[in-house]
């Protein structure tokens, strides 16, 4: 209630009282600023930054998403955007870059400087979905030749641009990455001794072509500050720190969980995102599933003598639908899960589909113990072993097309999100339906 308060009281000022608003955004610690500005709608976030000085504007757009730092640079003057663009890290720019208009970002890089606007454009040459992309080219290194003495003076001269210092990769011939060193490391070792015999030889390096989110995994993993980033010939490019790392892990979440519900991330706070956004965000999946959903209709007018000779069988269609497909979903979203964090690779598909084949005969057993007596009391106990067949059967089924769905979505190169858990809950609610009435015709002795 608190925060709703800050930002009606903020957005009033904004538009009554710009002198207030003022006050109002240097008096406010960054942090609680920053949450009440992204929840300003886009015309109110752009008020707020035009009263902002220079210092006090670049820290508050650093925290804002790339998305929302599209909408404001669009929205704000040419000297403002020249500011703010120019105090980003290059791999910020980048990002950046890849949202704005071709009109926009043209004067953006003209106005940098020559070694900026260079390490900008260096990362803009790398694929879209690569480790390159993402990296910070700002990074000193030191030599395996040099002394302990000697590679601390070197980061006293050069590292005041570097993303971080803390681990400094160690080069050997032709600029290869032979190690790393920790800062620490240098600080309490003697001055004379070279780097070879306190570096770490066994560094974790990720690759330039590799998927940003399987380098940030590696970075999580092995809880590094920092991972060296080398070219194919095994030559440092940049770093992949470890800010950088989770903030890639959190977008892939955020994307995963917004396609496993059937919609499309929206990168920006939900009360900055207009309506007509919303709307987009979610109506290709609901258009899919609605044609989908037609097999339904499909299975229930072929069964429809069968429907007519037992009408008691009608009443637990929605509760054997419905379980199928949420047991579906958990599967899904289960193993997308485990793939997201490395936890399942190609070759488990075996391994996946048996565990999760078993938990759905569990579940299914236990559900139908659970709805055995009502079943019963409802109908008949000819109807009540129909459904509680039905169930088991349902749900080793869902689990099946749950578990194996995103394992081949994988496989044929399609992103498992994608492959929603909407969409297995459609496809189960078909299948599950014609294995409801096959089964009553082979226990009641329907046609």
């Amino acid at each position: 209630m608190r925060a709703k308060t800050e930002e009606q009281q903020l957005e009033r000022l904004l538009r009554q009282d710009p002198s207030g608003a003022r006050a109002y955004l240097y008096q406010t610690p960054p942090q609680p600023l920053l949450r009440t500005v992204r929840r300003l709608s886009r015309a109110d976030r752009a008020r707020a930054f035009r009263l902002l000085n220079e210092a006090e504007a670049l820290p508050l757009f650093v925290g804002l998403d790339a998305s929302e730092q599209t909408d404001l640079i669009t929205d704000l003057p040419s000297s403002s955007r020249a500011h703010l663009f120019d105090g980003l890290e290059p791999d910020d720019r980048a990002r950046l870059l890849d949202q704005l208009p071709a009109t926009v970002s043209a004067p953006l890089l003209a106005g940098l400087e020559e070694t900026d606007r260079a390490a900008t454009l260096g990362l803009t040459a790398y694929p879209a979905r690569s480790t390159g992309r993402v990296m910070s080219p700002e990074v000193v290194s030191v030599r395996n030749d040099q002394s302990a003495s000697s590679a601390l003076a070197h980061v006293r001269e050069h590292g005041s641009t570097a993303e971080t210092v803390y681990m400094l990769p160690v080069l050997g011939q032709d600029d290869r990455v032979v190690g790393v060193v920790s800062l620490r490391r240098l600080l309490f070792t003697e001055p004379d001794t070279p780097l070879h015999e306190v570096m770490s030889a066994h560094a974790i390096t990720v690759s330039v072509d590799q998927d940003p989110e399987e380098a940030a995994r590696v970075v999580r993993a092995a809880r590094l500050i920092a991972a060296p980033v080398v070219d194919s010939g095994g030559r440092l490019a940049g770093v992949l720190t470890v800010d950088d790392a989770m903030r890639i892990l959190a977008d892939a979440e955020e994307e995963d969980v917004a396609r496993s519900a059937g919609s499309i991330p929206l990168r920006r706070s939900y009360r900055a995102t207009p309506v007509f956004e919303l709307v987009r965000s979610r109506i290709g999946w609901l258009l899919v599933l609605i044609v989908a959903a037609t097999l339904t209709v499909n299975v229930l007018d072929f069964f429809e003598e069968t429907l007519a000779q037992a009408v008691t069988l009608a009443l637990f269609v929605p509760l054997l639908i419905g379980t199928g497909g949420n047991a579906g979903a958990q599967s899904a979203t289960t193993v997308v899960r485990a793939m997201a964090v490395g936890d399942v690779e190609d070759r488990d598909v075996p391994r996946v589909v048996a565990r999760e084949v078993g938990a759905g005969a569990v579940l299914g057993v236990i559900l139908a113990a659970v709805a055995v007596v009502p079943a019963a009391l409802f109908a008949d106990f000819g109807i009540a072993v129909v459904v509680c067949v039905s169930l088991v059967v349902i749900c080793v089924l869902a689990t099946f097309v749950g578990s194996v769905t995103p394992l081949v979505a994988r496989r044929i190169g399609v992103d498992p999100a994608v492959v929603s858990a909407p969409l297995i809950s459609t496809l189960v609610d078909a299948s599950g339906l014609i294995i409801y009435f096959l089964v009553a015709r082979a226990v009641l002795g329907l046609s």
